[in-house]
């Protein structure tokens, strides 16, 4: 199992990221808001303040997506999905993407993949 974690820096396209996940087989996750560090150092802390030219065009806040999911497949097909929609991760201001391994879980949902 694993942790998939998305920051999608455009919630414009958090509709068709969150059908793309059901179409790669997965099946939940939780979407948090979120801000960037370079947003809250700008708006939040008078002494960065003059960042905010800098920030102008950026967008300001994110949407956080955690899901467990099953295999390295699965998350190789979200990524796939995910680029068709956003493109390319490499290019700055789409967002961030990892994963990591979960050696134990409860209180999940398994799929019939899991189970086997």
């Amino acid at each position: 199992m694993k942790l998939f974690v998305f920051v999608l820096n455009n919630e414009e396209f958090l509709e068709e990221v969150i059908q793309a996940y059901i179409e790669a087989g997965v099946t939940g996750a939780t979407i948090l808001d979120s801000e960037g560090m370079g947003r809250f150092l700008t708006y939040e802390i008078p002494l960065f303040s003059g960042f905010k030219e800098f920030m102008k065009g950026n967008k300001p806040y994110n949407k956080t997506i955690l899901s467990v999911v099953s295999s390295q497949k699965v998350v190789d097909r979200v990524k796939k999905l995910v680029e068709s929609i956003i493109g390319p991760l490499d290019n700055p201001g789409t967002g961030i993407m990892f994963s990591l391994e979960i050696d134990w879980a409860a209180g999940l949902i398994r799929d019939e993949e899991d189970t086997l």
